[in-house]
């Protein structure tokens, strides 16, 4: 169980992932604006903070920054309405350990939580890598062997959530809830068709896949 600090203007939204987390488990507080939430952080004992970044009186990327340059160490995930790059790099920049791009699954959410709380609070992750493939998280980048390889946004997506949690097997509908956002395009062949998409750009003929099939059960990226 972790304590979260959430602070998000929507409230609709806000409601919904203290639902998600309190059933998880998790202690949240919820603040609805960038000057509450930095009071809250300063004066409270919290484990992760789950940030906004659109939000009145202070927006996240001030509140963060305003944090971690007073030595704050607890992990922070950045939320953004905006899949643009420059929003990733910002984030990363004023000091938070990751970014998750609305709108997401709460499983998704879930996944970035537990990973985070994992981690030392002092390491930053911008790159995962598994085996000759290399990702870059904040410009959305894959790699070969040092070479660039172009994926499409939601090929780009499933592979970094399977690079996230290697080792882990996830099933088309795992997967489906945690990355896809399309409504129309959702069902268990549309990501049997992307992990073929993905293969096809990153596998090396005579070599194995990163991405294993588990017969039955789904897809785990292996390093």
């Amino acid at each position: 169980m972790s304590k979260i600090l959430l602070v998000e203007d929507d409230k609709g939204l806000a409601d919904g992932l203290v639902e998600w987390l309190e059933f998880e488990k998790n202690q949240v507080e919820w603040r609805g604006d960038g000057e509450a939430g930095l009071e809250a952080l300063l004066n409270g004992d919290f484990d992760i903070v789950i940030l906004d970044i659109e939000m009145p009186k202070m927006n996240g990327l001030q509140l963060c920054k305003t944090y971690r340059d007073g030595g704050g160490t607890i992990p922070i995930i950045m939320l953004t309405g905006k899949d643009t790059i420059l929003d990733k790099v910002g984030g990363l920049d004023c000091g938070a350990d990751d970014y998750l791009t609305k709108p997401f699954h709460p499983r998704e959410l879930s996944a970035r939580l537990k990973a985070l709380a994992r981690r030392s609070p002092e390491i930053i992750m911008t790159t995962l890598s598994a085996g000759d493939i290399e990702i870059d998280i904040p410009t959305g980048k894959v790699f070969r062997a040092g070479a660039e390889v172009r994926l499409q946004r939601m090929e780009f997506a499933v592979l970094e959530f399977l690079m996230r949690n290697a080792g882990q097997v996830y099933s088309p509908n795992d997967l489906l809830n945690a990355v896809w956002t399309a409504e129309s395009e959702r069902s268990p062949e549309t990501i049997r068709t992307c992990i073929k998409k993905i293969r096809d750009k990153i596998d090396v003929e005579g070599k194995d896949s990163i991405i294993q099939n588990v017969h039955g059960v789904g897809y785990k990226v292996v390093r």
